[in-house]
């Protein structure tokens, strides 16, 4: 008898590789990283500039001093303005991704639901008359077998 031979650690990987939800999470993790080089110059481009109209032009200069003794680098800093600069990326990513890609994405799978929807609604019409017809026909042909046993 031969031995069923286990996959080699290779075939494993190469297995692996090729499912659809690593190659799937390989170009998400790519466009990803392309997508926050745009949404950093949209906040040191457009974000901070309309910051800097009030204040500084770079967040990461807006700080609080939790000690008495606050200069260069003495003192407790809290840099809130580099929180907020990553809150306001975090931001500006998520209703990008929103509204240029979750929100269409959710359109055409409406659409392609009702589309289905409809085609369902469509054959369950034609199900229903069809059994409709078969019923009379059934029914027409016990009348006319119940007319036949009468005459004999």
């Amino acid at each position: 008898m031969r031995e069923k031979k286990e996959p080699s650690v290779l075939q494993g990987f190469k297995a692996f590789l090729m499912r659809g939800n690593v190659v799937d999470l390989a170009v998400a993790v790519v466009i990803g990283a392309a997508f926050t080089n745009i949404v950093n110059a949209v906040v040191k481009g457009i974000i901070n500039p309309v910051v800097g109209a009030i204040g500084t032009k770079n967040l990461d200069h807006y700080s609080s001093c939790l000690s008495s003794a606050c200069g260069g680098e003495k003192g407790i800093q809290i840099l809130w303005g580099s929180v907020l600069g990553a809150a306001l990326s975090f931001v500006i990513t998520a209703a990008v991704v929103y509204f240029l890609m979750v929100l269409p994405m959710a359109k055409y799978l409406a659409r392609q639901e009702a589309r289905r929807k409809a085609k369902e609604g469509t054959q369950e019409i034609i199900e229903v008359t069809e059994l409709e017809v078969l019923k009379e026909i059934r029914d027409a042909l016990v009348a006319q077998r119940g007319s036949g046993h009468d005459r004999q």
